[in-house]
C-alpha cells in the first residue's frame, strides 16, 4: 500500500488531498509512517524501524499501525493493492 500521489504532507504534520480539498494533521510519528509509505516500505521495514527507534512492543505497534492505516484508508488517502 503506498500514499496517494498527490497527497502532500509537511514536516510538521499537515495532510493536504488537493484533490478534495480536505487537510489532517497527524503527529510525529504519524508523519514517519505516512513517509514510509509514501516511498512504498515495506511493513516489515516499517515495524523494524520503529521498535529499534522508539519504546513499543510489536504487538502494540501492529494494532496502532492497523488503526492508523485504516483511518488513512477511511479518508482515502491511501492506495491498496487490493
Amino acid at each position: 500500500m503506498k500514499i496517494n500521489k498527490n497527497i502532500a504532507i509537511s514536516d510538521t504534520g499537515f495532510v493536504f488531498n488537493p484533490i478534495n480539498g480536505e487537510s489532517y494533521s497527524v503527529n510525529p510519528i504519524g508523519v514517519e509512517i505516512v513517509n514510509f509509505l509514501k516511498e512504498d516500505r515495506p511493513f516489515e521495514e516499517i515495524l523494524k524501524t520503529m521498535l529499534n527507534k522508539y519504546s513499543v512492543d510489536e504487538a502494540t505497534f501492529e494494532k496502532d499501525y492497523a488503526d492508523f492505516v485504516n483511518i488513512l484508508k477511511h479518508h482515502n488517502l491511501i492506495e491498496t493493492n487490493e
